[in-house]
Protein backbone atom coordinates (compact mmCIF):
# COMPACT_ATOMS: atom_id res chain seq x y z
CA UNK A 1 0.00 0.00 0.00
CA UNK A 2 1.29 3.46 -0.90
CA UNK A 3 2.54 5.81 1.83
CA UNK A 4 1.52 8.81 -0.23
CA UNK A 5 -1.72 10.69 -0.71
CA UNK A 6 -2.57 12.87 -3.69
CA UNK A 7 -3.15 16.44 -2.56
CA UNK A 8 -6.11 16.95 -4.89
CA UNK A 9 -8.05 14.17 -3.20
CA UNK A 10 -7.39 14.96 0.46
CA UNK A 11 -10.44 15.77 2.64
CA UNK A 12 -11.45 19.42 2.75
CA UNK A 13 -10.51 19.54 6.42
CA UNK A 14 -6.80 18.98 5.73
CA UNK A 15 -4.76 22.20 6.05
CA UNK A 16 -2.69 21.66 2.88
CA UNK A 17 -2.38 23.49 -0.41
CA UNK A 18 -3.69 21.19 -3.11
CA UNK A 19 -1.75 22.62 -6.05
CA UNK A 20 1.61 23.02 -4.33
CA UNK A 21 2.77 19.54 -5.37
CA UNK A 22 1.25 16.23 -6.43
CA UNK A 23 1.55 14.19 -3.25
CA UNK A 24 1.45 14.64 0.51
CA UNK A 25 1.72 12.26 3.47
CA UNK A 26 -0.89 9.57 3.99
CA UNK A 27 -2.33 9.16 7.48
CA UNK A 28 -2.01 5.85 9.29
CA UNK A 29 -5.09 4.03 10.48
CA UNK A 30 -6.33 5.44 13.75
CA UNK A 31 -8.58 8.09 15.29
CA UNK A 32 -10.85 10.30 13.15
CA UNK A 33 -10.94 7.94 10.16
CA UNK A 34 -10.16 9.38 6.74
CA UNK A 35 -10.55 12.94 8.03
CA UNK A 36 -7.54 12.57 10.33
CA UNK A 37 -4.57 14.73 9.32
CA UNK A 38 -1.09 13.17 9.65
CA UNK A 39 0.77 14.73 12.56
CA UNK A 40 3.74 15.58 10.33
CA UNK A 41 1.50 17.94 8.31
CA UNK A 42 0.64 19.82 11.50
CA UNK A 43 4.31 20.00 12.51
CA UNK A 44 5.61 20.95 9.05
CA UNK A 45 2.89 22.75 7.10
CA UNK A 46 0.92 24.43 9.90
CA UNK A 47 3.42 25.17 12.67
CA UNK A 48 6.67 25.11 10.68
CA UNK A 49 8.48 23.30 13.51
CA UNK A 50 10.09 20.76 11.15
CA UNK A 51 11.14 20.77 7.51
CA UNK A 52 10.54 17.12 6.62
CA UNK A 53 9.52 13.69 7.92
CA UNK A 54 13.04 12.90 9.15
CA UNK A 55 13.01 15.94 11.42
CA UNK A 56 9.48 15.06 12.55
CA UNK A 57 10.57 11.54 13.53
CA UNK A 58 13.47 12.93 15.54
CA UNK A 59 11.29 15.49 17.31
CA UNK A 60 8.71 12.86 18.21
CA UNK A 61 11.37 10.45 19.45
CA UNK A 62 12.04 12.86 22.32
CA UNK A 63 8.60 12.13 23.77
CA UNK A 64 7.79 15.78 24.40
CA UNK A 65 4.98 16.12 21.82
CA UNK A 66 1.71 15.04 23.42
CA UNK A 67 -1.61 14.26 21.77
CA UNK A 68 -4.47 14.20 24.27
CA UNK A 69 -1.95 13.77 27.07
CA UNK A 70 -0.01 10.86 25.55
CA UNK A 71 3.41 11.07 23.85
CA UNK A 72 3.08 10.83 20.06
CA UNK A 73 5.70 8.65 18.37
CA UNK A 74 4.34 8.21 14.85
CA UNK A 75 4.59 11.15 12.46
CA UNK A 76 1.68 9.72 10.44
CA UNK A 77 -0.69 9.52 13.43
CA UNK A 78 -4.06 11.03 12.49
CA UNK A 79 -4.93 14.31 14.19
CA UNK A 80 -8.49 15.58 14.09
CA UNK A 81 -11.19 17.78 15.47
CA UNK A 82 -10.88 18.75 19.15
CA UNK A 83 -7.61 16.89 19.73
CA UNK A 84 -5.21 18.59 22.15
CA UNK A 85 -1.58 19.03 21.06
CA UNK A 86 0.99 19.94 23.71
CA UNK A 87 4.66 20.78 23.16
CA UNK A 88 6.29 20.43 26.54
CA UNK A 89 9.66 21.94 25.63
CA UNK A 90 7.98 25.00 24.12
CA UNK A 91 5.31 25.17 26.84
CA UNK A 92 2.66 25.48 24.13
CA UNK A 93 -0.77 23.85 23.91
CA UNK A 94 -3.26 23.89 21.05
CA UNK A 95 -6.78 22.66 20.45
CA UNK A 96 -7.62 21.45 16.94
CA UNK A 97 -10.69 23.38 15.83
CA UNK A 98 -12.43 23.88 12.46
CA UNK A 99 -12.13 27.33 10.93
CA UNK A 100 -14.33 28.87 8.26
CA UNK A 101 -14.50 26.48 5.34
CA UNK A 102 -14.04 23.45 7.58
CA UNK A 103 -10.23 23.34 7.54
CA UNK A 104 -8.67 22.21 10.77
CA UNK A 105 -6.72 24.94 12.55
CA UNK A 106 -4.91 25.25 15.85
CA UNK A 107 -6.25 27.41 18.67
CA UNK A 108 -3.83 28.18 21.54
CA UNK A 109 -5.15 27.11 24.95
CA UNK A 110 -3.75 27.39 28.44
CA UNK A 111 -2.28 24.47 30.36
CA UNK A 112 -5.45 23.74 32.34
CA UNK A 113 -7.60 23.63 29.19
CA UNK A 114 -5.13 21.19 27.63
CA UNK A 115 -5.79 18.64 30.37
CA UNK A 116 -9.09 17.58 28.80
CA UNK A 117 -10.68 17.25 25.39
CA UNK A 118 -14.15 17.46 23.89
CA UNK A 119 -15.87 14.51 22.25
CA UNK A 120 -19.21 14.32 20.45
CA UNK A 121 -21.29 11.23 21.23
CA UNK A 122 -22.07 9.55 17.89
CA UNK A 123 -23.17 6.15 19.18
CA UNK A 124 -24.66 4.55 22.28
CA UNK A 125 -25.27 0.84 22.81
CA UNK A 126 -25.53 -1.73 25.55
CA UNK A 127 -22.66 -4.19 25.85
CA UNK A 128 -21.95 -7.31 27.90
CA UNK A 129 -22.62 -7.13 31.60
CA UNK A 130 -25.29 -4.49 31.22
CA UNK A 131 -22.91 -1.58 30.77
CA UNK A 132 -23.38 1.02 28.06
CA UNK A 133 -20.73 2.01 25.54
CA UNK A 134 -20.55 5.53 24.19
CA UNK A 135 -18.69 6.04 20.92
CA UNK A 136 -17.20 9.48 20.30
CA UNK A 137 -16.55 11.26 17.01
CA UNK A 138 -12.86 10.30 17.02
CA UNK A 139 -13.59 6.59 17.46
CA UNK A 140 -12.87 6.51 21.19
CA UNK A 141 -15.17 4.38 23.35
CA UNK A 142 -16.05 4.75 27.01
CA UNK A 143 -18.11 2.36 29.12
CA UNK A 144 -20.51 3.53 31.79
CA UNK A 145 -22.99 1.97 34.17
CA UNK A 146 -26.64 2.08 33.09
CA UNK A 147 -27.32 4.78 35.68
CA UNK A 148 -24.46 6.99 34.48
CA UNK A 149 -25.20 6.41 30.80
CA UNK A 150 -28.83 7.43 31.24
CA UNK A 151 -27.76 11.07 31.35
CA UNK A 152 -26.12 10.99 27.91
CA UNK A 153 -27.61 10.86 24.42
CA UNK A 154 -26.29 10.74 20.88
CA UNK A 155 -25.47 14.30 19.84
CA UNK A 156 -24.34 15.39 23.31
CA UNK A 157 -20.77 16.51 23.90
CA UNK A 158 -18.59 15.25 26.74
CA UNK A 159 -15.35 16.67 28.09
CA UNK A 160 -12.96 13.87 29.04
CA UNK A 161 -9.96 14.13 31.34
CA UNK A 162 -6.94 13.16 29.23
CA UNK A 163 -5.31 11.17 32.04
CA UNK A 164 -8.27 9.29 33.50
CA UNK A 165 -10.74 9.51 30.55
CA UNK A 166 -13.42 10.36 33.14
CA UNK A 167 -16.25 12.66 32.09
CA UNK A 168 -15.64 16.08 33.63
CA UNK A 169 -18.34 18.07 31.79
CA UNK A 170 -21.46 17.34 29.78
CA UNK A 171 -23.12 19.58 27.17
CA UNK A 172 -26.55 18.25 26.09
CA UNK A 173 -27.66 18.57 22.48
CA UNK A 174 -30.84 20.56 22.90
CA UNK A 175 -32.49 23.86 22.03
CA UNK A 176 -30.49 26.74 23.48
CA UNK A 177 -27.19 24.84 23.37
CA UNK A 178 -24.14 26.58 21.90
CA UNK A 179 -22.90 24.74 18.81
CA UNK A 180 -20.29 25.05 16.10
CA UNK A 181 -20.65 23.71 12.58
CA UNK A 182 -17.73 21.45 11.69
CA UNK A 183 -18.68 20.62 8.11
CA UNK A 184 -20.83 21.93 5.29
CA UNK A 185 -21.24 25.47 4.00
CA UNK A 186 -21.29 26.95 7.52
CA UNK A 187 -18.24 25.16 8.94
CA UNK A 188 -16.53 27.24 11.59
CA UNK A 189 -19.61 29.29 12.47
CA UNK A 190 -20.92 29.36 16.05
CA UNK A 191 -24.41 30.03 17.38
CA UNK A 192 -27.15 28.57 19.56
CA UNK A 193 -29.70 25.94 18.64
CA UNK A 194 -33.01 27.61 17.83
CA UNK A 195 -34.86 24.51 16.66
CA UNK A 196 -34.21 20.80 16.11
CA UNK A 197 -36.09 19.47 13.10
CA UNK A 198 -36.51 15.70 12.86
CA UNK A 199 -36.82 14.60 9.23
CA UNK A 200 -39.33 11.89 8.33
CA UNK A 201 -38.03 8.59 7.02
CA UNK A 202 -34.32 8.37 6.24
CA UNK A 203 -33.77 12.07 5.60
CA UNK A 204 -31.15 14.08 7.46
CA UNK A 205 -32.28 15.78 10.64
CA UNK A 206 -31.86 19.55 10.49
CA UNK A 207 -30.80 22.09 13.08
CA UNK A 208 -31.63 25.79 12.87
CA UNK A 209 -28.94 27.89 14.51
CA UNK A 210 -29.48 31.43 15.80
CA UNK A 211 -26.70 34.04 15.84
CA UNK A 212 -28.70 36.89 17.41
CA UNK A 213 -26.32 37.06 20.38
CA UNK A 214 -23.62 39.75 20.04
CA UNK A 215 -20.97 37.07 20.67
CA UNK A 216 -21.68 35.56 17.26
CA UNK A 217 -21.07 36.92 13.79
CA UNK A 218 -23.80 36.14 11.27
CA UNK A 219 -27.51 36.05 10.57
CA UNK A 220 -28.14 32.48 11.63
CA UNK A 221 -28.10 29.37 9.49
CA UNK A 222 -29.60 25.95 8.91
CA UNK A 223 -27.51 22.82 8.52
CA UNK A 224 -27.54 19.05 8.87
CA UNK A 225 -27.63 17.96 12.50
CA UNK A 226 -24.61 15.69 12.02
CA UNK A 227 -22.56 18.78 11.10
CA UNK A 228 -22.84 20.50 14.49
CA UNK A 229 -21.07 19.88 17.79
CA UNK A 230 -22.18 21.25 21.15
CA UNK A 231 -19.51 23.46 22.77
CA UNK A 232 -19.32 25.98 25.60
CA UNK A 233 -17.99 29.46 26.29
CA UNK A 234 -14.38 28.25 26.41
CA UNK A 235 -14.45 27.73 22.65
CA UNK A 236 -15.19 31.38 21.90
CA UNK A 237 -11.56 32.27 22.55
CA UNK A 238 -12.20 35.16 24.87
CA UNK A 239 -10.71 33.63 27.96
CA UNK A 240 -7.76 31.73 26.55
Amino acid sequence: MSNHQKRLSVPNSWPVERKESTFTVKADAGPHGEAGVPLVIILRDVLGYVDDRKEARYALSQGSVLVNGDPARDESRPIGMFDILAFEQREEQFRVFPDEGGRLSLTPVDESAAESRLGKVVGKRQVGGGAFQLTLHDGANIQLSPAAAADYSVGDSLVLDNETTEVVAHFPYEEGAMVTAVAGAHAGEIGTVAELVVAPGSGDNIVQVSQDDERFDGDGFETVADYVVVIDENFLGGDE
